[in-house]
């Protein structure tokens, strides 16, 4: 994800490093992953907020093509996670250069133009999960407002409840947390992270599973919502489309895979060991998505709404509702950050490159703080940061449509960072042969990756000029 500074590839014979009880070949700490540490960081990057709309996109698609699409895409990102996998030695597999991140693997196969289309994609990419997660958590936060005030006043009572101040705080939060140095290394970050994730998507899961219970019979059909009483045909069309990129945002996560791999110990080769994990993590995500998604559908059939959590078909118990919903909200904010650091440190970084002597780019100032060191404060930083949060929280007022913001993202980075990518590093790295049968189902794939993510893509951007039609920004909705 971007061009880490602290990445030094040490020459091995020069230094005479070697293997050494402490050191790996290429003269870093010896690295201690394995195929269950691999799995859990691959597990708690893909379960995230993307899990909330599954159950609006298994709607829209209905029984056979809903749970049909989640196990084709499930079978692509392990299957392109794998050739991705192959790609993060350069040459042999066991002794050839290695790569540290996504960028790093594009540099060394494909070089050139590639390298920086790769970078705007995913830099673009970045900026818009930080839209996303803006929106997610707003809309969290309006569900717990909400919650308790139908608790108090029944369900019938209008609780209308405005996103403007949740974006507001949401952005507050963010601008103070973006000015803590290395926010994305903080160790315990991860483990809140995973159990937030794993709280909420297993609260909406039970309540579904509880849903279907007490109804005692599966809502929904089997070709989805109906046209004519829900939608109408053209609308049926694109919100399936929309529901592709929606299904393919909740599986995103080629970009940190060879960052994850970087911390596979070896032997066995890193490759071999990171096609164990990803096949493991991607059955254990399936599986939980078709529960999450199924279950959401079979509990509110064409009405599942397009955030699990937040829809209200669930009233009761509401004090767990609001647990999920604050669980998602404390998720997102670390999530935002470590998401953003990438894009923050290419900023930074170019910046000190193009104006090594600018004063306002590299001077830091010293705040004291009480009983602690020092905190460096770098006004470039402070400025360049804050006016990031602000644009994105903006932006996230100006169109807060969870759903259709979700299926661009999906469709924008699906094709090219998980498939297209992927395919063609690993051409490069086995030298298959132009035409040969391999080189053209390896085409054929990608080029019907390509088309999914078009008309994602179409869908979802018939959602927003849908959405914009009716809605007033920074009114309350009714």
């Amino acid at each position: 994800m971007g061009d880490n500074n602290h990445h030094q590839v040490f020459d091995v014979s020069a230094n005479g490093y070697g293997e050494s009880k402490c050191f790996d070949d290429d003269g870093r700490l010896k690295r201690s992953g394995s195929v269950w540490t691999a799995s859990a960081h691959i597990i708690t990057a893909v379960i995230g907020s993307g899990v909330l709309s599954l159950a609006w996109a298994t709607a829209q698609l209905g029984w056979i093509a809903g749970p049909t699409v989640l196990l084709l895409f499930s079978f692509v990102t392990y299957y392109t996670s794998a050739l991705l996998a192959d790609c993060y030695r350069s040459g042999d597999q066991v002794s050839g250069k290695r790569n540290y991140t996504y960028m790093d693997a594009v540099r060394a196969n494909l070089g050139g133009l590639q390298v920086k289309i790769c970078g705007v994609i995913q830099y673009v990419n970045l900026f818009g999960v930080a839209v996303g997660y803006t929106i997610a958590s707003s809309i969290s936060m309006m569900a717990v407002k909400r919650s308790d005030c139908f608790h108090k006043h029944g369900h019938r009572a209008a609780c209308n409840v405005s996103s403007t101040p949740y974006m507001i705080m949401f952005g507050v939060m963010e601008i103070l947390f973006s000015q803590i140095p290395d926010f994305d290394q903080i160790w315990w970050l991860s483990i809140v992270a995973a159990v937030m994730s794993f709280t909420y998507s297993t609260i909406g899961l039970g309540l579904g599973v509880a849903q279907v219970a007490e109804r005692g019979k599966i809502q929904g059909s089997l070709t989805g919502i109906s046209i004519g009483t829900e939608v109408t045909e053209m609308q049926k069309i694109w919100r399936s489309f929309q529901a592709l990129g929606a299904i393919a945002f909740a599986y995103s996560y080629s970009l940190i895979l060879i960052e994850i791999q970087d911390t596979l110990k070896a032997p066995p080769s890193e490759a071999k060991t990171m096609k164990k994990a990803t096949l493991l993590s991607v059955a254990v995500t399936t599986v939980f998505y078709m529960l999450c998604g199924c279950f959401g559908y079979a509990a509110f059939g064409d009405q599942s709404p397009g955030n699990l959590l937040t829809g209200f078909g669930f009233y009761n118990p509401y004090w767990l509702l609001d647990i999920a919903n604050v669980a998602i909200v404390v998720h997102l904010v670390g999530a935002y950050q470590v998401y953003c650091q990438p894009l923050f440190a290419f900023v930074e970084k170019t910046a000190f490159e193009w104006y090594p002597s600018n004063k306002f780019i590299t001077k830091e100032l010293d705040v004291p703080i009480p009983g602690f060191k020092p905190f460096k404060l770098n006004l470039f930083r402070l400025v360049w940061r804050t006016i990031f949060v602000i644009i994105t929280t903006v932006i996230s007022m100006l169109m807060p449509f969870f759903n259709d913001v979700v299926g661009i993202l999906g469709a924008f980075g699906f094709w090219p960072l998980t498939v297209y990518f992927p395919v063609e590093m690993y051409i490069v790295q086995k030298k298959i042969p132009k035409w040969s049968a391999r080189w053209i189902s390896l085409q054929i794939l990608s080029a019907a990756c390509l088309v999914i993510s078009i008309a994602a893509a179409a869908g979802s951007f018939a959602g927003v000029i849908s959405d914009l039609k009716v809605y007033r920004p920074f009114n309350t909705p009714n």
